[in-house]
């Protein structure tokens, strides 16, 4: 192959890529069928794995087409810039051709594409060579040919490559265009966000979702998370598993027999403490509204319609979050898991499958799971983790026909209320139990939302407290369908915010930005103004419990309904790499590095008082802060299948 343009070349080897990762893709298909075909999955296999294909060739080929332009002309320069292009195309050959032929014994293994385990295997080269050599002999021989064959190839392929004698002029119009096509084609979107897989995730199937990515993005995409898994005993110390164990179990305040596993610390079985007092359950999951912006918490008069509802109901005055961003909510509210200075695990990669939810216990109880979203489901990866782990049906942005309002993060919360509504009265003619997670948007910046629906209590319109009023709007409409509706009887609501918007101050952790409401509402829900300190990973197992359910969980949360009216209660807040503990108005909080400082909180002015407190409350915190990392890491946040 010879040419004087060397982007003939790259593009000459993109399609060789191309044509590789839609043959090894169709082949492994064919060899899913059967899993393939039961979500009817061929056609968004094909279209969007087409899409992540060529956004993976644009990253992977943007630096040399533009080294290309740069360095591909006559002289010594051009002469090793022609030997480091041909080495590069030669090796990206041979890297996307070994991991897509060693994807079905990763499947075969693993069940999932090549993924963070595809790189950490790599720690332990002897180990696992040792491994495969043992069971998987001809594979290694197989796979090494082709690597011998590929760089070959390759490398033959490239050696008719000349260097450039084009213009000046010609390169910075082609450098121009070259920029432009990547990185169109490396986002593969016109949205707020880039391609991810949580973009491209359609099944309940975490293997057909990964058959859309190729094995290369994969283990990129993992890579990229990687970074992001920060380990809680690397920022506040270590302390012995054991002792972290009895901690977390003592947190828990169960029976010790109850406890039922070695291999699973937390996992304990859980009775209710009282009989049901319903058959299905929804939480309204509503965005940054912290209690500064809830009436009847001594927040702006923003929520008239939540005030009357707490009047109403089991009333959580002193809840509090365990972060600041959506995805820590959703972490704690629907897992039960505790915060961690790393990332919500709904982003991270170990928990994307085989990771504990209330809805894939639920599932598993026969009840029929879903997400209900104004939005795009893939934002913060929220729809590959839910498929993941237990949710059975995704309701966003593409299933709302002629919403009212559409706004920047998709439809209005009175679209989102009413297709909840109108989807909860389906499922309840349908006699099969549900549980639904509905979580709006419109109470975020730029805080969109219909006209002539509220008096506004500021000017301009698109403001915080405007939007926080016009979000209460949505819930009171939406429990006025509720409370007609033939679902009324049979369902338990929790109304619960995710965080509180902004979350920042001078304080190591400024707790009263924690604070948020929460009420349980129903028609047997006896009414009540709870004082008690309670945390968002007390929710799931109290819900558990009002549902009248058995069952064995590792959740660490506190069931209310079995805790004594004069308990003080605790909390538990990450903020950045700062963790607060809670109890009572005894506060330690555990920074990077640094000895443990106590407080005294005072509710009335949200000062922290410097206070020395018990080192076996430290202790406590520690074992907390570091049982979150170390059940992630160590994938014991789950309930056994054997």
């Amino acid at each position: 192959m010879k040419t004087t343009n060397p982007l003939k070349l790259i593009i000459f080897f993109g399609l060789i890529c191309l044509l590789v990762m839609t043959l090894s893709r169709l082949g492994l298909s064919l060899w899913q069928f059967d899993r393939v075909a039961q979500v009817d999955g061929f056609i968004p296999v094909f279209l969007q794995g087409f899409r992540v294909d060529i956004a993976t060739l644009c990253w992977l080929l943007a630096l040399p087409a533009l080294g290309s332009l740069i360095f591909a002309t006559g002289g010594r320069i051009g002469e090793y810039w022609r030997t480091i292009l041909r080495l590069y195309l030669t090796l990206l050959l041979l890297q996307i051709v070994f991991i897509e032929c060693s994807t079905p014994s990763f499947i075969e293994e693993y069940g999932l594409r090549p993924n963070r385990l595809y790189v950490e295997y790599l720690v332990y080269p002897k180990e696992v060579f040792s491994m495969l050599w043992a069971g998987r002999k001809f594979e290694i021989l197989l796979g090494l040919a082709i690597a011998v064959s590929t760089v070959w190839a390759g490398w033959r392929l490239s050696a008719g490559y000349q260097v450039s004698s084009h213009k000046f002029s010609w390169r910075i119009i082609n450098l121009c265009l070259v920029v432009l096509v990547v990185v169109c084609g490396a986002r593969s979107s016109v949205g707020h966000r880039p391609l991810n897989p949580a973009m491209v995730a359609f099944s309940v199937d975490p293997l057909v979702n990964g058959l859309v990515v190729n094995s290369s993005y994969s283990v990129l995409f993992a890579i990229s998370q990687m970074r992001n898994e920060a380990d809680a005993s690397q920022i506040y110390g270590d302390m012995a598993t054991d002792e972290i164990i009895d901690w977390i179990r003592l947190e828990a305040a169960r029976h010790q027999d109850h406890f039922i596993s070695s291999d699973f610390p937390s996992l304990s079985v859980n009775h209710p403490s009282a009989p049901a007092k319903a058959k299905n359950l929804v939480i309204i999951l509503q965005e940054s509204l912290g209690a500064r912006f809830v009436g009847c918490l001594g927040g702006k008069p923003l929520t008239p319609n939540i005030d009357e509802l707490s009047k109403q109901s089991w009333n959580f005055n002193r809840l509090y979050a365990t972060g600041t961003r959506s995805v820590r909510g959703i972490e704690a509210i629907i897992t039960g898991f505790t915060p961690t200075p790393a990332r919500s695990v709904v982003k991270l990669g170990k928990s994307q499958t085989h990771f504990f939810t209330i809805a894939q216990l639920l599932a598993e109880q026969g009840y029929h799971t879903s997400f209900i979203y104004g939005g795009e489901s893939h934002f913060d990866n929220m729809r590959s983790f839910f498929l993941g782990n237990g949710f059975n049906h995704i309701i966003d942005e593409d299933d709302f026909v002629d919403p009212v309002f559409s706004g920047s993060w998709g439809v209005s919360d009175e679209d989102l209320m009413v297709k909840a509504d109108s989807t909860f009265s389906q499922l309840q003619q349908q006699g099969k139990p549900f549980f639904s997670l509905v979580f709006s948007s419109s109470n975020h910046d730029p805080f969109e939302f219909p006209d002539d629906r509220i008096e506004l209590y500021e000017q301009p319109k698109q403001t915080r407290n405007n939007a926080a009023k016009y979000a209460d709007y949505a819930v009171g409409e939406f429990f006025k369908l509720a409370k007609q509706s033939n679902y009324w009887d049979d369902t338990l609501f929790l109304v619960i915010a995710d965080h509180d918007s902004r979350v920042g101050g001078a304080q190591l952790v400024p707790i009263s930005r924690f604070h948020i409401p929460g009420m349980l509402i129903g028609k047997q829900i006896d009414v009540r103004q709870d004082d008690r300190l309670v945390s968002q990973i007390d929710m799931a197992p109290t819900l558990l419990s009002l549902l009248g359910i058995t069952a064995h969980y590792p959740m660490i949360g506190r069931d209310l309904t079995a805790q004594a009216d004069d308990w003080p209660g605790r909390a538990m807040m990450q903020y950045d790499r700062n963790f607060a503990y809670m109890q009572g108005n005894d506060v330690v909080v555990l920074q990077p590095n640094k000895p443990v400082v106590g407080f005294e909180y005072n509710f009335n002015n949200h000062d922290l008082i410097p206070k020395s407190q018990p080192e076996k409350l430290a202790d406590r915190a520690l074992a907390i802060a570091l049982w979150g990392s170390m059940a992630y890491q160590n994938s014991l946040y789950q309930i056994p299948t054997n």
